[in-house]
């Protein structure tokens, strides 16, 4: 497999490591990159666009775009903090303060903060919706309204899988005068850092063909005589028991849509179908803890007191939905055993199956992964953990001094 791309002196070991995704991990097509104190030292790609190799295996380019699934979540999170950083928006004030709607069944006790840490008790939807219901960008919103919550709110925590998108856009709306999240990050977030990076594809771009399909891979079979890794049983019942919190939180939607059909790719779910190239992802955690070159000057977007607030722990422990133990601060997950960052120090969002974007301010570090083919992996892919593990080591060698 040819990996094209650069990496700067020291970060060698990056690029091996993706090499070895191809080879060993069943890699299909896919892209990492990574910045240092806002510059970038890693940026590389290989593989086809499209997981299945159609098209006559069209070459995964430098400016391909995918779909990040949860990863998404990151970069909607940022939408409240900087609402609250320009003192639009109190983290502690109840949703209904803002939208009113929501107050129904016992809701008014939800705090801005327990829909950014995973606290608001809002996991499911009794009734499902339809994959032409989630798609209409006010039917989830009047959904999550309407929903009585599953705990009391405030009291533990679960990942909110789909509603995290509609609970976050519903609060957006209101607090901006109606404005999405999708438009507030495009006009905000994305157009000022000149990021690869859509929540709601473009036409424009849906028409030059920047994104590439996306499908399941199976794992590899193990190497060697070590053991297989199985999830433990009670992860497995949990996402095999149809009543569970974990299958009725994935299945807010209900079938899923396809995530290669233009319709879907269009529209913009907080939660699920932001698209973005490895380098979008990575340059918009880049520009949270740091100065990065944006369109008309040097853009920073967290404050320090910011960035204090994302990563500190407001949630830990047994995670009722995906029943292993999650770390969570405002809308990002921290470093923990369920999803391995590069320190402890690290925040940022995996996507279901092997995106993830993470900023570590210590290290002075933001990452990004895409790739187009998904694994069953929800938290912690192999793929991705193998190309942190490349830039732990690279960054354990004597670089040159930061500046």
């Amino acid at each position: 497999m040819d990996v094209h791309g650069t990496v700067a002196e020291g970060f060698e070991p990056v690029r091996d490591a993706f090499a070895r995704n191809f080879a060993a991990l069943g890699e299909r097509g896919a892209a990492v990159a990574v910045y240092r104190d806002g510059r970038k030292v890693v940026d590389l790609w290989g593989g086809t666009k499209n997981v299945d190799g159609t098209d006559g295996a069209e070459p995964w380019r430098r400016g391909t775009a995918q779909v990040v699934r949860s990863a998404t979540k990151g970069v909607a999170a940022a939408v409240p903090l900087l609402l609250h950083q320009r003192g639009e928006l109190d983290l502690d004030a109840p949703v209904g303060e803002y939208w009113p709607e929501f107050k129904a069944h016992g809701k008014e006790r939800v705090l801005v903060r327990h829909v950014l840490n995973h606290r608001a008790g809002l996991p499911v939807l009794d009734r499902p919706l339809t994959p032409e219901e989630a798609l209409d960008p006010l039917r989830g919103l009047e959904a999550v309204a309407a929903q009585a919550p599953v705990w009391e709110p405030g009291t533990d925590h679960g990942y909110h899988a789909l509603t995290y998108g509609w609970l976050l856009d519903g609060l957006v709306r209101r607090v901006t005068g109606g404005r999405s999240t999708g438009e507030w990050i495009a006009e905000e977030i994305a157009g000022p850092l000149g990021l690869d990076l859509w929540l709601g594809l473009p036409a424009a771009e849906e028409a030059a063909g920047r994104t590439g399909r996306a499908g399941r891979v199976e794992d590899p079979e193990p190497s060697g005589s070590g053991p297989r890794l199985r999830p433990k049983r009670s992860v497995t019942e949990a996402y095999q028991d149809p009543d569970s919190l974990t299958r009725r939180a994935f299945a807010a939607i209900t079938p899923f849509p396809d995530q290669n059909d233009p319709a879907y790719r269009a529209s913009a779910l907080p939660a699920t179908n932001g698209i973005a190239t490895a380098d979008g992802l990575a340059r918009f955690y880049a520009g949270l803890i740091g100065e990065v070159d944006g369109v008309t000057g040097r853009v920073r977007l967290f404050g320090p007191d910011t960035v204090r607030r994302a990563r500190a722990e407001e949630s830990a422990g047994a995670d009722r939905v995906l029943v292993v133990n999650t770390r969570f601060g405002l809308g990002y997950m921290l470093h923990g055993t369920a999803s391995p960052l590069l320190s402890p120090g690290s925040f940022g969002h995996p996507g279901r199956g092997g995106s993830l974007g993470f900023a570590d301010p210590e290290a002075g570090v933001a990452f990004g992964y895409v790739t187009n083919g998904f694994r069953r992996t929800v938290t912690a892919d192999p793929r991705a953990q193998a190309l942190v593990r490349a830039v732990r080591a690279s960054l354990d060698q004597d670089l040159p001094a930061r500046t």
